[in-house]
């Protein structure tokens, strides 16, 4: 570094870690892990924010934009928060964009901790083949599955149990 003291390798490493979190590909679209429903509706001006419309402990309001551009394609997206503050996001992509958004995310995340595509067997009704790329950072985590046979791929990006909290109706 010039004019002052180089870089600890320690700070160096803890850079390299927050430049990697999941929380932050989303940046662009002004939308990250921890913003406050003020910063999404800056950022998606046609957002519609509303309560959340079940009791859960993982959020309280959503905001929905089916207006927004990622990765040079268009998808839908949903913030939803908890006291204020995001607590995960979720875009909706076409599976015809799928390739370029796979591009887009390692680009932004870097190498995703695992990728493949999982074979899940349903007895009669033959198996179902579902791709995922999945990153980590601390409690952060982002996902992008895409169903083989569906028109419908995601990107979900969450802190802590949020995944596991949002579907359970308290």
């Amino acid at each position: 570094m010039q004019g002052g003291a180089p870089m600890s390798r320690a700070a160096f490493a803890l850079l390299l870690a927050l430049a990697a979190a999941p929380a932050l590909a989303l940046q662009a679209l002004g939308v990250k892990l921890g913003a406050d429903e003020g910063d999404v509706r800056k950022a998606l001006p046609n957002a519609i924010c509303k309560a959340l419309e079940w009791k859960t402990d993982a959020a309280d309001r959503r905001c929905d934009d089916a207006r927004v551009q990622f990765a040079g394609t268009r998808a839908r997206l949903t913030a939803y928060l908890k006291a204020g503050a995001v607590q995960a996001i979720d875009l909706r992509i076409n599976t015809r964009d799928m390739e370029s958004v796979k591009r887009h995310l390692r680009q932004v995340y870097g190498t995703p901790k695992s990728e493949g595509t999982e074979v899940i067997p349903r007895g009669e009704k033959g198996e179902r083949r579902v791709f995922k790329m999945l990153w980590e950072s601390g409690a952060d985590r982002a996902a992008f599955t895409a169903p083989e046979s569906s028109q419908r791929a995601g990107l979900s990006i969450w802190r802590g149990n949020f995944d596991i909290e949002i579907y359970r109706v308290r």
